[in-house]
């Protein structure tokens, strides 16, 4: 069955998390997903708010731009959160939009040697190693989590080019592919990490998350137009989807058909009401979504 989630836009302040979220708890919702976008609210923090105001949803953060963070502190939030939640954060990692990143001063030369220094240190942490390692960006002497998690968790990387989609079947559990990704596109992403997963030799599964802009209700193909010429996408055909729970279902289907396990509706960034977006998310779409 693919799994159904939604988006807190951090368009949206910080206060309004704790309404959301308890919504997406009481409704069902299989997924709550957060972003750590520059100069909005931190991922981290963000996530264990959501965690520890919700008994069930899973809360994802996609994506944490690795150049702001150390690996050893990536690993210590993340390691923190699946021992008090467990089971119940998701968390991706990623180059980071490189114009903010350049804004603060963290921009690097190759951004997909970054992520794979950062994947391969990070997943070792969290899988209760100690670690030495001499790369370009990661450096570590002899670091070891003291609370590593309790079992496997999964670290997902955020792809978009090809090089970066083979690392992340190489190096990552799963990939977030983001709403400028067609169904045509996760078909062309999935075998991009195929290529990557048969290379290391990996067999176990590896879970997509694509996220899909919708909008519904009054305005609904007005609001969705406008983003998308606000993104330059407005061109790109099967980019977004705007209607009824059947049509956004639909919609749903299509990228299930192409690869994708899980379905994350992103709302507009100017959603009337996130609260009944994530109702119509749990209530009306999910029930038509095999």
């Amino acid at each position: 069955m693919t799994a159904l989630g939604a988006v807190f836009r951090p368009q949206l302040a910080p206060e309004r998390l704790r309404a959301v979220a308890r919504v997406a708890d009481g409704v069902g919702l299989e997924e709550l997903w957060l972003w750590e976008d520059c100069f909005r609210e931190g991922g981290i923090s963000a996530a264990a708010a959501a965690l520890a105001w919700t008994e069930r949803v899973r809360v994802g953060v996609g994506l944490l731009p690795v150049p702001l963070r150390n690996v050893a502190l990536t690993a210590m939030e993340a390691a923190t959160l699946h021992r008090m939640f467990p089971g119940r954060a998701v968390l991706g990692v990623g180059h980071g939009v490189q114009d903010w990143m350049g804004q603060v001063g963290a921009r690097v030369e190759s951004p997909v040697t970054l992520l794979r220094e950062h994947l391969t240190a990070l997943r070792a942490l969290l899988r209760g190693e100690r670690v030495t390692t001499r790369g370009r960006y990661v450096r570590l002497d002899d670091v070891g989590l003291d609370w590593p998690p309790e079992g496997r968790v999964e670290v997902l990387a955020g792809a978009t080019g090809p090089r970066s989609l083979r690392l992340a079947g190489e190096a990552a559990d799963g990939t977030i592919l983001t709403s400028t990704t067609p169904a045509d596109g996760v078909r062309r992403a999935r075998g991009l990490i195929e290529e990557g997963r048969a290379s290391a030799g990996r067999t176990e599964p590896h879970p997509v998350v694509v996220h899909l802009l919708a909008a519904t209700g009054p305005g609904a193909a007005v609001r969705l137009r406008a983003e998308l010429a606000a993104e330059g996408v407005d061109s790109v055909p099967g980019l977004g989807v705007a209607g009824d729970a059947g049509t956004v279902a639909r919609a749903v289907e299509r990228l299930a058909e192409a690869g994708a396990d899980t379905v994350i509706l992103q709302p507009t960034g100017d959603e009337p009401d996130p609260e009944g977006f994530v109702r119509f998310a749990a209530e009306e779409v999910r029930p038509l979504v095999a």
